[in-house]
């Protein structure tokens, strides 16, 4: 957390995002805000930027969506209107998920954990349902097939996602006569990071041995915590880019 002050007078403190970016958006936010100048989005990314946010980005753009959150921040602290990055926020998601949604996921599953894989005696997924809008190719390409019981299928999400997502997830899981309640899912806190924690939580206290896991999410440093704490028996399945 950083503690901001605004003309000599602390006015509160907020996350700041572990980049480059970080400070020089507070010192512009600050600036802007001091002055009495028009606060929006254009203190954090430039008009070209702004155009790339209509097409999906490597790593689903998930610096800029930092931003944005920090942004947000200081705006509830400061008191200035944030509608617009809400906006914005929404519409990254909205093209990276559709992105995702036509990714083919059999070619993107590939087990990182071991050169061949071992025999095992079931399936687990824990599935990062925050990052996909269009569920079915998870149903066709990996339940399926894999043969993954409702009851070894773990899934987390935040109140801002169900907000955003849940009805399409519901209408999605529907044609399966599924709905999110049919699997092991949590509803988390607010937070970036507690529905990544909740699912590593979950495959941590199962203490899984000589079985198929499946990792399903986009983020990065999820997958490497899953792969960091899997036993050597299991077959780690995860998305590749």
């Amino acid at each position: 957390m950083k503690k901001i002050y605004i003309e000599n007078k602390y006015r509160g403190s907020v996350h700041i995002p572990q980049n480059k970016e970080s400070e020089a958006i507070i010192f512009r936010v600050k600036q802007a805000y001091a002055n009495h100048e028009e606060l929006s989005v254009s203190l954090l990314f430039r008009p070209n930027k702004l155009e790339r946010f209509n097409s999906y980005m490597k790593g689903g753009a998930q610096d800029e969506l930092d931003h944005l959150d920090m942004y947000i921040a200081l705006g509830e602290m400061l008191a200035f209107n944030t509608d617009d990055a809400k906006a914005l926020k929404k519409r990254i998601h909205f093209t990276n998920d559709s992105a995702h949604s036509n990714y083919n996921i059999t070619k993107r599953v590939k087990l990182v954990n071991k050169q061949k894989k071992s025999k095992t005696k079931e399936s687990y997924l824990f599935w990062d349902i925050e990052n996909f809008s269009n569920i079915s190719s998870i149903f066709s390409d990996v339940i399926e097939p894999y043969n993954i019981e409702d009851e070894r299928i773990y899934m987390a999400a935040n109140p801002d996602s169900l907000y955003l997502k849940k009805a399409e997830w519901e209408a999605n899981l529907y044609d399966y006569q599924k709905t999110l309640q049919s699997f092991n899912f949590t509803k988390c806190d607010h937070g970036k990071n507690v529905a990544d924690d909740v699912l590593l939580n979950n495959f941590q206290k199962l203490n899984l041995k000589g079985c198929d896991i499946f990792m399903l999410s986009f983020d990065r440093e999820l997958k490497e915590r899953f792969v960091e704490v899997c036993d050597k028996s299991n077959n780690m399945y995860v998305m590749t880019k």
